[in-house]
């Protein structure tokens, strides 16, 4: 997140010379092998990468790609089209980005273009520009399909750069797949570490099924009108934060914070930081049967901006969350000019007894507001999840 952090951030993998492509490979692997930050795929990248292989029946050495047999959705040619990737040469594109630089620019295609991704770790920074709406990335499932990448806001010229996957286009939609930046853990008084997963920047995104592994600043839900169903969100500082109008259903939000000793009032992580700043922007997080857990003692969010607006319902929280709940950024005017508000929730981190006074304890005709996806405006534009 730009501006103030909350531990300011570090160990930087690139050095001010630029590394070749090579290095830069070499690097990302290092880290991806010694990370914490994506410990559901190790054993899968250890024990599944592709080889040549002897059939049992011939006894002959023969490729992987003869049994590769990809279970492409049925579509419509007219609307849509597929492109293939397999990082061993199996499909067309052996890397996300180049499947990305064969869909047409815009005019004349408006046709969906799916971009099937095989199983596999993906080490490569992508960039989807505005000029390419209507792509969709189609994974095997979020601890089996990943891109990974390792910038931080030192290597990059900021956060808004750092991305893994930065996307500017409209209609982007992901199905199982997982976004990650393996950059260091941010340790006290390190600077410039925040390193984004993913940044969308486009409006009418939907992410089903989806894995966002990060540290601070994991997911950047910057602008636009975005959906998450069933997401498995991972951080530590600030791990979604932006300043979009998003409606996460049904998702699970790991902070992976330092644990703090019983007894000590520290506080080493946060949740969200939304970065609404006029009190006439029609932006915010609403979080509706998601679950909050993991290590640390964190807030739910912090006023990145003098209007955040996020709002908790019928969340389960667990004991990680700070009492107060919330933060003002250390700035008591935004107490004035905040939205929090919890409704619903569950569990011992939802006690509201001692939330911050600004925090808004809703009822239900309040809440309603957040509760469903017309929230995001959805019924103009978010459809039902298929295959396709």
């Amino acid at each position: 997140m730009g501006g103030q952090v909350l531990l300011a951030s570090t160990n930087l993998l690139r050095t001010t010379k630029s590394p070749s492509f090579k290095d830069s490979i070499d690097l990302v692997t290092t880290s991806l092998l010694s990370s914490p930050i994506i410990s559901p795929f190790i054993s899968y990248t250890i024990c599944r990468h592709h080889h040549d292989k002897k059939r049992p029946d011939k006894g002959n050495v023969t490729s992987i790609c003869d049994d590769f047999k990809p279970q492409f959705p049925t579509i419509n040619p007219n609307t849509t089209s597929i492109l293939c990737v397999d990082r061993n040469g199996c499909c067309n594109f052996t890397t996300v980005q180049a499947a990305i630089d064969a869909v047409p620019t815009t005019p004349p295609s408006q046709k969906r273009t799916i971009i099937w991704i095989n199983s596999g770790l993906y080490y490569e920074k992508v960039m989807i520009p505005g000029t390419k709406p209507n792509i969709t990335f189609q994974g095997q499932g979020y601890t089996s399909t990943a891109i990974v990448w390792n910038d931080t806001a030192n290597s990059s010229r900021g956060t808004f750069n750092s991305g893994s996957v930065q996307v500017f286009s409209d209609n982007f939609i992901a199905k199982n797949i997982s976004f990650m930046n393996v950059a260091p853990i941010p340790k006290p008084g390190d600077v410039g570490a925040q390193g984004v997963a993913i940044r969308v920047s486009g409006d009418q995104s939907a992410f089903w099924g989806c894995g966002f592994f990060g540290a601070q600043d994991t997911l950047h839900d910057d602008k636009g009108r975005h959906y998450f169903k069933e997401c498995y969100i991972q951080g530590s500082i600030d791990f979604i934060f932006g300043n979009a109008r998003s409606f996460y259903e049904d998702c699970q939000l790991i902070s992976m914070a330092n644990s703090v000793a019983e007894g000590s009032k520290f506080i080493d992580g946060c949740v969200t930081a939304h970065g609404r700043a006029l009190k006439d922007d029609n932006t915010g997080f609403a979080f509706i049967n998601c679950t909050v857990g993991g290590t640390g003692r964190v807030w739910l969010g912090r006023a990145w901006r003098p209007f955040s607006r996020v709002v908790f319902c019928r969340t389960t929280m667990s004991d990680i969350i700070a009492p107060e709940g919330w933060n003002d950024f250390n700035d008591p005017t935004r107490d004035q000019t905040v939205y929090y508000g919890e409704y619903d929730c569950s569990g011992p981190g939802a006690n509201l007894s001692m939330r911050a006074a600004y925090v808004q304890k809703l009822n239900v005709t309040e809440a309603s507001v957040f509760l469903n996806v017309s929230f995001i405006d959805a019924d103009q534009w978010l459809l039902p999840y298929s295959t396709t």
